[in-house]
């Protein structure tokens, strides 16, 4: 993780210490590329725009924005918005990451930002996180409240990304209760399976009939037909990204809150500042970038003891005393899934 420092913006030709130019960021408009899936998946991608918003709305400035709607878009709509002089371009979702390769180096005045994945440009910010701590601490949840000892998750597209929270929960389930069945469905291999409510919903209800009593939902838009199975079938959820226990409140044990809102604001607070930084910034526990969701939707459905074993856990992660297996490092998982 980089750290920050205060640049003296002075002249447009200040460059940032890791060697990207800066070209008067502090003065451009920063611009936002929302990946496929929609800015109201009520997910990940929705975080994203809230975290735009709220920057928009506490200094009255302005952004441009682009929704991505295939997958042929990528470059073209990085490249027009490099083009038209945004700075920062804030790109969403690891499918952009090959793209941002090859783009960020014919716009060395550009600072871009990558939320999910790493990209080793010099004019490139990537935000990664701690999916599978904030993982196993929902899964520590859902083990603590099923009755009937078996546990499940629906992913979205098939990829080691959604493997590292499937793993983080299952490993936090299995360290309530080793006995634990966990159950683990991923919706399809293509981008559609982010944004497929019906299949989730299938998956689900396929889950459930296999003795699931707790389902946790990573899978962008597809994960609101997991949860709104869940709810129909009268069993507990656990929602993803965007705290989602708003949806069915009393259905969903809580969220695996991922703030991309506060990577977007930072992002745009910093080059508006003149102080953003290529590098790497990880969002873990230890810095609130991850964690679990409560609420008045959710405030009957977790119990003190609940939360005070999850808080002890969280605690024992950041020291390290506990140690949450990470499947981007090594695609494989200490616990059967």
């Amino acid at each position: 993780m980089t750290v920050k420092h205060m640049l003296m913006a002075a002249t447009a030709g200040l460059a940032l210490s890791a060697g990207a130019a800066l070209a008067d960021a502090h003065s451009a408009t920063p611009g936002l590329i929302i990946d496929l899936g929609g800015k109201f998946d009520k997910s990940f991608n929705e975080s994203a725009y809230n975290g735009a918003q709220r920057w928009v709305e506490e200094t009255g400035g302005e952004y441009s924005e682009t929704e991505l709607a295939n997958e042929a878009q990528r470059e073209q709509t990085m490249r027009r918005m490099a083009d038209r002089g945004a700075n920062p371009v804030v790109v969403l979702g690891f499918a952009n990451a090959s793209t941002l390769e090859q783009v960020a180096p014919d716009y060395p005045d550009t600072q871009f930002a990558i939320v999910d994945m790493v990209v080793d440009q010099p004019n490139v910010k990537s935000i990664v996180f701690s999916e599978h701590e904030g993982s196993y601490l929902v899964g520590m949840m859902a083990a603590m409240a099923s009755e009937t000892g078996t546990v499940s998750f629906v992913g979205g597209m098939d990829v080691p990304l959604i493997s590292k929270f499937a793993c983080g929960y299952a490993q936090g389930a299995k360290a309530v209760n080793p006995d634990i069945n966990v159950i683990v469905n991923m919706t399809g291999t293509t981008p559609s399976a982010w944004n497929d409510p019906v299949k989730g919903a299938e998956l689900t209800r396929s889950q459930i009939s296999q003795g699931a009593d707790v389902v946790f939902a990573a899978a962008g838009g597809t994960g609101i037909g997991v949860l709104q199975a869940a709810s129909d079938e009268g069993i507990k959820s656990i929602g993803v990204d965007s705290n989602q226990n708003y949806l069915h409140p009393g259905s969903v044990l809580t969220s695996m809150v991922k703030r991309v809102d506060n990577a977007v604001y930072d992002t745009f607070s910093e080059a508006m500042a003149g102080e953003l930084e290529a590098g790497i910034e990880v969002m873990g526990l230890e810095n609130d970038g991850v964690g679990f969701a409560m609420d008045e939707n959710n405030a009957d459905l977790v119990n003190e003891d609940m939360v005070a074993a999850v808080e002890e856990a969280k605690q024992k992660i950041v020291s390290g005393e506990i140690e949450v297996h990470d499947y981007l490092t090594d695609n494989s998982c200490p616990v059967d899934i």
